[in-house]
């Protein structure tokens, strides 16, 4: 089966969902058989980190993206690796950790997508405000490296940071999604950017289109090229939430990013290709990894507050030159 016919089953497969609807589906398992519960102890209490409800949510959007992974490749190909934050790094006294699902095959060289929660009491701010205080801090972040050249990156991530400020939590959510061409054809990027212009009509109670695409052009600016990482997107931090409704602002990003994703890879994974243009890819990729090192906050912040470096290094292309 081509690569356009797989995408087109997995749309037809797995339609746009809303918020209520997500315990009913088998990939937000309502069963909690997910390894990522195993960190969660039942002696503790959910206002240490989150309510199971938005757990749920981010294995849905893992899973929903795994599931995109495998669909492409035509089997199941992902492997999954699970990390515990006080064994990965104990001076840092954390407790939680994540799941890492990597794949490795013919269409996608090397893609990812990571969930991950963790909380502890010092939370590795450089805001005097909340420096130091009890935090916890979840999210899904992906990052998809085809091996065809004219296959755009994706990266998409969507996270939720609590600070507990005198027994009062404080909120945010953060997130994105952005596509990273290194031939970009003006169909894929207007259909990204329809999807994610109808990400932020739905949650309209908190998100704004025109703020969030300028947000992601300036953020994703690479200054030392003088130059935009990719084509766009949208890209959202420390919004304040007042109520769960708002996130499905996070469900809408991890599902429509993927929907989008999956209709651009079908158009271009199976283009013809030669060595020459492999080798320019090598080259552009560099780009990439430099943002990731020198200048994207999620990378600092992970490093800061202890998260698994291999998980956050998933990130950088599998191949690079410069």
């Amino acid at each position: 089966m081509s690569a356009l016919l797989r995408g087109k089953e997995f749309l037809e497969n797995n339609p746009i969902l809303q918020l209520d609807q997500l315990l009913s589906h088998s990939l937000s398992d309502s069963n909690k058989t997910d390894p990522i519960w195993e960190f969660f102890p039942a002696e503790k209490s959910e206002s240490v980190c989150f309510p199971a409800e938005f757990i749920h949510l981010l294995i849905y959007v893992r899973n929903l993206n795994k599931l995109l992974f495998n669909s492409l490749e035509g089997e199941e190909l992902c492997t999954i690796k699970s990390w515990d934050a006080r064994k990965h790094n104990p001076t840092r006294n954390l407790d939680g950790g994540g799941v890492m699902s990597i794949i490795r095959a013919n269409h996608l060289e090397k893609s990812a997508v990571n969930l991950s929660c963790v909380w502890g009491e010092n939370y590795p701010s450089t805001e005097s405000e909340y420096a130091n205080k009890p935090f916890a801090a979840a999210g899904v972040s992906l990052i998809s490296h085809p091996r065809n050249p004219f296959a755009p990156i994706m990266h998409m991530n969507i996270r939720c940071l609590k600070v507990f400020d005198k027994d009062n939590p404080v909120t945010w959510i953060g997130g994105g999604a952005d596509l990273t061409p290194m031939l970009p054809f003006d169909d894929d990027t207007n259909l990204f950017h329809s999807a994610m212009s109808d990400v932020c009509e739905r949650n309209k109670q908190i998100a704004d289109y025109p703020k969030f695409k300028n947000w992601a052009k300036d953020y994703f600016y690479i200054p030392h090229r003088k130059e935009e990482r990719g084509v766009g997107g949208i890209f959202f931090d420390y919004l304040k939430i007042k109520n769960n409704m708002d996130f499905s602002l996070l469900l809408d990003v991890g599902q429509f990013a993927a929907r989008a994703y999956a209709e651009i890879l079908g158009r271009r994974l199976d283009t013809p290709y030669d060595q020459e243009l492999i080798e320019k890819h090598h080259f552009w990729r560099g780009r990439y990894a430099e943002f990731n090192l020198v200048y994207d906050r999620g990378t600092k912040f992970g490093l800061m507050s202890g998260g698994n470096y291999e998980a956050i290094f998933c990130s950088l292309p599998p191949q690079v030159k410069w």
